[in-house]
């Protein structure tokens, strides 16, 4: 490919995927709000607001892929995720469209399907159950991905990402998504032939996995690290499972428990070991 463009670069998912994305093309377009610091050999870096449609066209023209990793990534009032969350996948599908792009691959999430209980083994076809604002944005997102494959032919791969980052709580024993396996998705995102319209779970091979991608098989992805070499260290010592909390028995974890609006990442204990470049 000559063109492949990586939005939400600056984040720390997309700081795994910049090194990875810029050895498949001749051109990585790194963008975000925010420098992403050093480039890697073929990476270039272009400011640009994801509800700013001629930043995003400017950004996106003579790009073979997009992947789509930026937006605000956690619950917080609708008004705050309208611009980036909302706009902003419009902006990426509509710029895609009009600049000839073969496919978009696109970080969508769990929390798209969060209110369903851990207990219910879900495949791809579920409908969409959102567990907060931010859920409904990536619901938004794959109907937007759908229609415009089915309308007007732009192919997407929409990954629901489940939970990628360190295991320290029993919930990761099932959504863990390694960084290894997350750059493994994103290559046969990029690489499948002929995607359409697809959904697939952002999960690593986990014995506790709660959710079903035979759909998606096609793909390729098939995901090599575990979370149970964890199993030991995170459930000595923690108390029993609450059945009447949420946030422990449904998909979406404290998403699904907290209220509209109010950040769900808070109370996640989430490790920051973004990439250095």
């Amino acid at each position: 490919m000559k063109k492949i463009v990586l939005t939400g670069a600056a984040g720390r998912l997309g700081s795994y995927l910049r090194e990875p994305l810029a050895r498949m093309a001749d051109q990585l377009v790194s963008t975000d709000i925010i420098e992403v610091g050093k480039l890697y050999d073929g990476e270039v870096f272009m400011h640009a607001d994801l509800a700013n449609l001629a930043e995003m066209e400017a950004v996106i023209q003579g790009a073979d892929m997009v992947v789509h990793f930026g937006a605000i990534g956690d619950e917080a009032p609708f008004e705050d995720l309208l611009g980036p969350n909302f706009i902003g996948a419009y902006n990426v599908w509509e710029a895609s469209y009009r600049h000839g792009v073969k496919r978009v691959v696109y970080a969508s999430s769990i929390h798209a399907v969060g209110m369903y209980p851990k207990n219910e083994f879900i495949g791809t076809d579920v409908v969409h159950r959102p567990d907060t604002f931010y859920g409904l944005a990536k619901c938004f997102a794959e109907d937007l991905g759908r229609m415009y494959w089915e309308k007007r032919g732009l192919e997407s791969v929409h990954m629901r990402i489940l939970s990628c980052a360190q295991v320290n709580n029993a919930r990761a024993l099932g959504s863990w998504l390694s960084y290894d396996d997350l750059i493994q998705m994103v290559t046969r995102a990029i690489e499948a032939p002929v995607t359409g319209f697809t959904i697939v779970y952002g999960v690593s091979n986990n014995d506790r996995a709660p959710v079903d991608n035979s759909l998606a098989s096609y793909l390729g992805y098939r995901p090599k690290d575990n979370a149970e070499q964890f199993a030991q260290q995170v459930l000595s010592d923690k108390p029993d499972a609450d059945p009447t909390d949420k946030g422990q028995m449904c998909q979406g974890g404290p998403f699904a428990s907290v209220e509209l609006g109010n950040s769900g990442v808070a109370s996640m204990n989430i490790v920051n070991d973004k990439k250095k470049s």
